[in-house]
């Protein structure tokens, strides 16, 4: 009952598409005769996009259709019957030939138009000059903001080396351990934050020239006591909790200084307290031991009390955790405690213990009702 409805909107569609096809033609002619000169456009492509205000990558696109049209009649044909659409026109352009297009064709007809664009993507050939400006433009860049209190990070580069960096951080991600409230993947970004700089700081670690490969935080002594941070050598502030964290283990060295400015205290610039005792630290405690956690990698030895504060660098003052929890004890407030029969106690900032595990509050009623 509907097909007299149906049947005129094929036909509406076949005349908006044949008077695409016109537009189109009309596209190329403006390019070839350079008709958008002396308008305050740089080429055809951004003509359009002033004169009729569409993005200026669909005019590229246009500009590409039109001029490719004139050499695939079959497609241009079909395209003013309607049977094929400017979305996989466009699309199909991109890759088809005078050769190909009797066969591509159908196909184009039959499939979606996603299918269309992924197989442009995957057959669409850059000029050799396309790939050597790719590779020529390449960069990493990197900043402060908010007055040294965040870091900014940009790459841009050729499409298959960003595959590599992306697939590296997300297989790293996948064993990054997670932060007391970081559950779910809403913070999947958080942890691919934090793979990177477990990428950058293995390799720091295993660079043979410890001098070169080191970050210097300079700090004041009396600072430290009263709360205050320090600065990165050449860098931004950092937080009274990560100087600490870094004298207690890690390749970034911190320096303490007098009012002088003199030093009077290295931290140790190396990952490990010392490869004998770091061996017999892993065996012990078999991965990171924050409750729950347990990952192996990228695991550091802590002091429980602070080797500044008296804590001594033996067995029992020492406690593997990996490098994403140590950031809990000293930048975040926490604190862990040891008791004298060796049982490790993580203390919220709060002061209430840490368990793993769901609370009894979210216990099932029925379960809850019959506890009680």
């Amino acid at each position: 009952m509907f097909e007299p409805l149906v049947d005129a909107i094929d036909g509406a569609n076949a005349r908006v598409c044949c008077e695409q096809r016109e537009l189109l033609a009309l596209v190329a002619e403006v390019d070839r005769r350079e008709a958008w000169q002396d308008s305050g456009a740089r080429d055809a492509a951004h003509w359009l996009a002033m004169r009729y205000g569409i993005s200026h990558w669909k005019a590229c696109r246009w500009v590409a259709a039109a001029h490719a049209l004139d050499r695939l009649p079959g497609i241009s044909a079909a395209f003013e019957r309607g049977e094929l659409g400017i979305d996989k026109v466009l699309e199909l352009t991109r890759f088809a030939t005078p050769e190909t297009e009797a066969r591509l064709l159908p196909w184009a007809i039959d499939v979606s138009c996603a299918a269309v664009r992924r197989r442009g993507d995957v057959e669409a050939r850059m000029s050799r000059g396309e790939i050597l400006e790719a590779e020529r433009g390449r960069s990493v860049a990197w900043w402060y903001n908010d007055d040294g209190r965040r870091f900014g990070l940009s790459m841009d580069g050729p499409a298959a080396d960003g595959a590599i960096v992306a697939k590296a951080i997300e297989r790293v991600a996948r064993t990054i351990p997670t932060m007391p409230g970081e559950e779910g993947s809403w913070f999947d970004d958080a942890r691919k934050a934090d793979a990177l700089v477990a990428i950058c700081g293995a390799r720091i670690s295993e660079d043979p020239d410890p001098d070169r490969a080191t970050v210097v935080i300079h700090a004041r002594l009396e600072g430290l006591r009263d709360g205050i941070g320090g600065e990165v050598e050449d860098g931004p502030p950092v937080h009274p909790g990560t100087v600490q964290r870094m004298l207690c283990t890690s390749r970034l060295q911190a320096v303490l200084e007098d009012g002088t400015d003199s030093a009077v205290a290295f931290g140790r610039t190396t990952r490990e307290t010392s490869p004998a005792m770091l061996r017999q630290i892993r065996y012990r405690d078999r991965g990171c031991r924050f409750p729950g956690c347990g990952t192996r990698a990228f695991t550091e030895a802590h002091h429980i009390v602070w080797w500044r504060h008296g804590g001594r660098t033996d067995l029992d003052n020492l406690l593997l955790i990996c490098s994403f929890h140590h950031k809990l004890v000293h930048e975040l407030g926490w604190w862990i405690e040891r008791d004298p029969d060796g049982v490790i106690r993580w203390l919220r900032p709060s002061g209430v213990r840490y368990r793993v595990g769901p609370s009894p509050d979210v216990r099932p009623r029925h379960r809850l009702a019959a506890a009680i």
